[in-house]
Order: C-alpha cells, then structure tokens, then sequence
C-alpha cells in the first residue's frame, strides 16, 4: 500500500512547500517543526488503519465507551535527520515506544556508496506495528537495510514507512525489497542525480534540521 498525501489537498501541502522553499529552509526551527507537523498528519493518518477496543471512561456524569488503541506502536527513525519527523509521529502516539537506529553512508572512490548500520536500540518488537521515520526517500537503500533487519531479527507484526519526500526510484526499490511495508510518502519527485539527491527535491534535510558536518555522511 502506498500513500501519497499531496493527491489530495491539505494544508500538508503547505509544510511541504515550506520544506522545499530555499528561503524557508534559512530558518531552521521552523524546517524542524514543519516536518515534526508532517509527521503528525501521518500519524493520524497511520492511526486509522490500526485496531481499537471498547473501553469504558468514568465521566464527571456517567459513563462513556470510547474505541482506543489494542496496542501502542513502535516508533523507529534513522539517526539524526529522521529525529524531527519522529516526533512528530511521537506527539500523537506518545505512549508508544521508540527504535534508534545509526546509518552511514560510505562513498568510495569509484562513486559508488554502501550504506554501514552501526547501532540499533530497540524495545520489544515482538508483534508489533512498527512505523519507521525517515524524511528523505533517494535510492531505498538506507530504509531497506535498516527495516530488512528489523524483520528477520524480530517478529514484526507490521510496517509502516513514513518519507517526507520520495523519489520514484526509491520507492520502487522499496516495493522491490520490502513488499509488506505500508508507504506513506508526503510527495514523489521522478528524478534522482547519479549523487542520490531527489531533483527537485529538498536539499539534505539533517543538515537543514541540525547543520551541517564536520565530516562523514551520517544521516
């Protein structure tokens, strides 16, 4: 399944205009927030598609029954450009429980790049709906060894894989390597340059959100 929230219009359509916007983009608190905004728009979104329950609330007047959730999720984002649009996703699921997963980037000198996980820590993700954050979707091969790993080495109940921005590229990649996920993509742009940057795309969104690195190409 793939959702992409610019088929429709909302005002999510504005905090990605803001998101692309060179000027905008000056201002990193507000780069920050609007992709934290988008993360909750696709967490409301996500929410509809998960599984409630009666439940009985004692009102100052009587009794309510109100559906909540069965079960909290599992929210996972790839460190650190993938930290805003988590919290975003945490404001709404706040009692959910988190995975942080480090990636790096590798170029070597022929051009080519590989993609290092160095780090996971993860609460217990046996049976559980996880939805991985990570704002920019370029060649799907960050996403797809980071979530590969989480369904072979847990027992995932479902996935679920929010992007801000995608390229067509990636996103078929994805639904190559990892058919069982759930996409929710805000846009999809077609091009992708021979460096892995979405044309038009954004720019590179962790060092619009925390600037930029001394070295490395962490995420």
């Amino acid at each position: 399944m793939i959702t992409v929230l610019t088929q429709k219009n909302s005002v999510a359509n504005q905090f990605l205009a803001q998101l692309r916007d060179a000027v905008v983009q000056q201002d990193r608190m507000r780069f920050r927030r609007n992709l934290e905004r988008l993360g909750e728009i696709f967490a409301y979104e996500i929410s509809k598609t998960l599984t409630y329950q009666p439940q009985e609330v004692e009102t100052p007047l009587g009794i309510a029954t109100c559906h909540t959730l069965v079960d909290q999720p599992v929210l996972a984002t790839i460190l650190r450009a993938g930290l805003p649009l988590h919290q975003g996703l945490l404001n709404i699921f706040d009692e959910a429980g988190t995975c942080f997963i480090a990636a790096a980037r590798h170029t070597k000198k022929s051009g080519e790049f590989e993609i290092h996980k160095s780090y996971v820590n993860t609460p217990n993700l046996d049976e559980k709906v996880v939805i991985m954050a990570d704002p920019m979707l370029a060649t799907g091969q960050s996403i797809v060894i980071c979530c590969k790993d989480l369904l072979v080495d847990y027992n995932v109940k479902e996935l679920h894989i929010v992007i801000a921005i995608a390229s067509d590229e990636g996103v078929q990649y994805v639904r190559k390597y990892l058919p069982e996920a759930h996409l929710w993509i805000g846009e999809i742009d077609n091009e992708l340059t021979s460096k892995s940057y979405i044309v038009p795309g954004l720019g590179d969104a962790g060092d619009l959100a925390f600037g930029g690195k001394d070295k490395g190409e962490h995420a």
